[in-house]
């Protein structure tokens, strides 16, 4: 065995390993009497979906974007208001029938996001810096404005979805078969997620964020790459807040708030920023801590902030970069 194929198959290992226990968690839940624990891990599946895709602006492209929570809306509302006009039996804008069909609302949630990821990555990336941060953040109060006006789909109180959409084959309103599906989809993107940071679109993009001026110096369409890395971004988070809608059966205006940006972004830094699975561990410790501290204290808020700053402070790259180094020691 050569040391790249060694090196591979400890990398692979551990990633196995994980998945195996995430196959077997349901059943590990039935048998703990702690069913409650699936549910909690749809959620963590679900938020690192998120998460990874903001980490693909912020961790690899260096564009620290507060208006991610606006692709997140979009894709639950894209679930729900098909899913009213579905029900309603009226065509959307006269002539998009609706549906409560899986595979038609996740593929539609995605390119919807891309769309407005688009539009506002355009007018975004004109400016950087912290103007790139102000102008994401008013596009995604913008359109959470928009959707607490609308009032045919629930204004500020948000849209209900009765039932899940259907999967041929499947059960929908099972919360294991919800959770299974989730993990699926799950594994498939962190696998297309890693071909793209692997490939070269990858390394120019991690060029980018070392040095803009040095890449546009060799002849390299900066802002194009920086702009279809936008949109990848935009399409993933609209995926999970498809995937939330249908696990919620709940669409609200609070899904494009710019607190949930905010909640986005810490699971990135707490995972670990410019990492594969990060995101995925900074979402779990942020969902589990959020059910421990908000279950001692309604200022759950102040023990998260604390343990955020020991984790920025002390671990040098996130729980990734701390489950390294133990692993290494060990």
């Amino acid at each position: 065995m050569t040391p790249q194929t060694e090196h591979s198959s400890r990398r692979l290992l551990p990633a196995l390993a994980v998945l195996a226990l995430l196959i077997a968690l349901p059943y590990l839940a039935q048998a703990t009497g702690y069913t409650a624990m699936t549910t909690l891990a749809t959620r963590v599946l679900i938020y690192g979906i998120a998460a990874a895709s903001l980490n693909l602006v912020l961790g690899y492209g260096g564009m620290v974007s507060f208006g991610h929570a606006a692709f997140f809306g979009i894709g639950g509302y894209t679930v729900g208001i098909l899913y009213q006009h579905y029900t309603l039996g009226e065509p959307l804008f006269g002539f998009i029938p609706g549906t409560n069909q899986l595979l038609i609302t996740l593929p539609a949630a995605i390119v919807v996001s891309g769309l407005f990821a688009a539009a506002i990555g355009a007018l975004s990336l004109r400016t950087g810096g912290v103007q790139f941060i102000m102008i994401t953040l008013a596009f995604a109060q913008m359109l959470f404005f928009l959707f607490v006006s609308l009032k045919t789909y629930g204004g500020d109180d948000g849209l209900i979805i009765r039932r899940a959409n259907e999967l041929p084959g499947l059960n929908m309103r099972d919360k294991q078969t919800v959770y299974y599906v989730c993990l699926a989809i799950a594994v498939l993107f962190a696998l297309v997620l890693s071909r793209i940071i692997r490939s070269r679109f990858g390394n120019v993009l991690s060029g980018i964020r070392q040095s803009e001026k040095r890449m546009a110096a060799i002849g390299l369409p900066v802002n194009s790459y920086k702009l279809v890395a936008f949109i990848i971004s935009g399409m993933g988070c609209g995926l999970a807040g498809a995937l939330m809608a249908n696990f919620l059966r709940f669409a609200s205006p609070d899904m494009l708030h710019w607190t949930k940006s905010g909640e986005l972004m810490v699971m990135v830094i707490l995972g670990g920023v410019g990492t594969l699975f990060g995101p995925f561990l900074g979402a779990a410790v942020f969902i589990v801590l959020e059910s421990l501290l908000s279950s001692w204290t309604e200022n759950w808020q102040l023990g998260l902030g604390v343990i955020l700053l020991f984790v920025v402070l002390y671990t040098q790259g996130g729980v990734q970069a701390l489950l390294g180094r133990l692993r290494r020691r060990a």
